[in-house]
């Protein structure tokens, strides 16, 4: 170990023994840290060499990933199309999957435009946020994807609406195709 290479450099100090402590907690994890000086190191007439060993124990449980996050679900917005969720909570964030411009109670398009498509997203991707704790506000990042970058200044100008300064991150790409060929999918994440 390093602490006996640090123990065997400074003549005199005591040797110290951490399997007694693994012993009693087998499941503990630990983090050791040594430290030492001496006269050749620091010289003084009243330094006397010295050496030091500090080590934090914990011996609770970990807690796997699958206990951390939470499933998000609304009735307010339109269902997933797969084997996904709404969103997931998880570490103080809020993880809105992709968002369609599907009206809820038909799960059908508002209509085949892109202003009434990304207004629908919106308010579906209010819904879930309002069901998770979190509002438009809190969002940090978005993702939008659009069949047709074409339609950005116009996705923007509803955009901007739902998200006024100091607006989030946010990434816009032209995408090949969206699921049951949306025009627009907006994902995010909002901390809470």
């Amino acid at each position: 170990m390093a602490w006996m290479a640090a123990r065997s450099a400074v003549a005199g100090a005591p040797a110290v023994d951490l399997s007694a402590l693994r012993s009693r907690a087998p499941l503990a994890a630990g983090l050791c840290c040594v430290s030492f000086a001496g006269s050749r190191l620091f010289p003084s007439p009243h330094s006397k060499p010295f050496a030091c060993v500090g080590a934090a124990i914990s011996t609770t449980t970990p807690v796997s990933a699958a206990d951390k996050k939470e499933v998000v679900q609304t009735e307010k917005a339109p269902a997933a199309l797969g084997p996904y969720s709404q969103a997931i909570k998880a570490n103080n964030l809020v993880f809105v999957s992709g968002v369609l411009g599907l009206v809820p109670e038909t799960g059908k398009f508002i209509s085949d435009g892109i202003e009434e498509q990304t207004e629908q997203v919106l308010k579906n991707m209010g819904e879930i946020l309002k069901a998770s704790g979190a509002s438009y506000s809190s969002v940090v990042k978005t993702t939008i994807m659009l069949a047709d970058l074409q339609d950005f200044k116009k996705v923007n100008e509803i955009y901007a609406k739902y998200f006024p300064s100091p607006s989030p991150a946010r990434s816009t790409y032209q995408v090949a195709a969206l699921p049951m060929n949306a025009r627009i999918e907006i994902e995010c994440i909002a901390a809470i």
